[in-house]
């Protein structure tokens, strides 16, 4: 427990608040990439503790969110083929496509596995060799080795009938789109310390210096979260621009080495499309010539299934920090937990479910009334 008590301790988060309150001058946005960050900001009330001059935008960085509307087809048109084994992580089950998820697809008797790691859908594919074997690889670059291991394994070990549906999406990119987007507000970013374990902060230093913005890598817990506040708008205030890195217990300036080079071995960069935001040139991962055989979108000839956004869902909204879930007409309405519009009120990470799991039903005026 000690970890846990040491950044959850009450007296320090007042301390930060009381320090916010104190050298906050002027209204900031500062958006928080991570949709974890969201979460526990929204959990814990910081938000709303916050001086009401500073406003926490919710950026793009849930991956089940992000994971393109086609891409759930793809998934959902491989998963009812006969012969195959489709596995997956338990938080795409419920993601919507266009008429179905990957639960209706198993209740319609598809074999649609929830495993805990890729490597489980390889031992899968080890143990059911007249059976394809498909693993749905998605999110940021945090859970991008494991995938990018379990393509080397199962090639290693010669294994035929494994292949992995892919959608991977990288950090960066979306900053830079976000920035270069004339709607927006944000003035700094808390950037996603798992990410960054992984990746480092050396590909940050390029964004601060074009777009002349604040950002710290941000860990998880609330005092991470106010930390991260905390030296983003010190740096606000001062008119400065630097990468900070408030999360040096897990996060080194190089990464994890070991792990990018499996990435670079097993994946290249390409254009990937956004689930409500669209294309984000060289904002992606897909697997490398040396490993194309094991791409299920070739390999079930998905490629050509086209989508159509639903009208009432305004997630992608959401996503690009133009609107807070509870400012959506049909949030709580036609969109809940059990009857999802989109992925944003589905996933563990998303931001219309953080405030739909924690009552944040209120219109926005009055969580406005309430800070201040």
């Amino acid at each position: 427990m000690k970890y846990l008590d040491e950044f959850r301790n009450p007296a320090i988060a007042l301390r930060i608040f009381d320090e916010l309150r104190r050298i906050t001058t002027r209204p900031w946005a500062i958006m928080e990439v991570c949709g974890g960050q969201t979460h526990s900001i929204i959990r814990n009330g910081i938000d709303q503790l916050l001086p009401p001059a500073i406003e926490l935008i919710h950026g793009p960085g849930c991956p089940v969110c992000v994971t393109p509307l086609a891409i759930i087809d793809k998934a959902l048109a491989i998963a009812a083929q006969p012969g195959v084994i489709f596995c997956s992580f338990g938080d795409m089950l419920r993601v919507p496509g266009s008429h179905a998820d990957l639960f209706r697809v198993k209740s319609e008797g598809a074999d649609v596995r929830i495993v805990y790691s890729p490597l489980d859908a390889v031992k899968v594919a080890r143990n059911n060799p007249e059976r394809e074997v498909v693993f749905f690889g998605i999110g940021f670059e945090t859970t991008a080795p494991a995938n990018a291991m379990a393509v080397y394994q199962a090639k290693q070990l010669g294994l035929r009938n494994f292949s992995m549906l892919v959608s991977h999406v990288l950090v960066p990119p979306a900053i830079a789109a976000i920035m270069e987007s004339p709607q927006s507000r944000v003035q700094a970013f808390l950037a996603a310390g798992h990410v960054c374990s992984v990746m480092g902060t050396w590909e940050y230093e390029p964004l601060v210096e074009r777009y002349n913005v604040p950002i710290v890598v941000t860990g998880f817990e609330p005092l991470d979260v106010l930390e991260g506040i905390r030296r983003a708008v010190i740096q606000l205030e001062e008119g400065a621009a630097r990468l900070e890195n408030a999360y040096a217990r897990a996060v080194q300036r190089e990464g994890n080495l070991p792990a990018q080079k499996m990435l670079d071995d097993v994946f290249e960069v390409t254009d990937r499309g956004w689930r409500g935001i669209g294309v984000i040139p060289q904002s992606g991962w897909r697997l490398s010539e040396r490993y194309r055989d094991f791409d299920a979108e070739v390999r079930f000839a998905v490629t050509d299934i086209h989508t159509q956004e639903s009208s009432l869902c305004r997630s992608g909204e959401v996503l690009q920090g133009l609107l807070k879930p509870n400012q959506c007409p049909a949030f709580g309405k036609e969109c809940t937990p059990r009857s999802p519009l989109g992925a944003t009120m589905v996933s563990s990470e998303g931001a219309c479910a953080a405030y739909y799991q924690y009552g944040r039903f209120a219109p926005l005026d009055n969580l406005e009334q309430v800070k201040s």
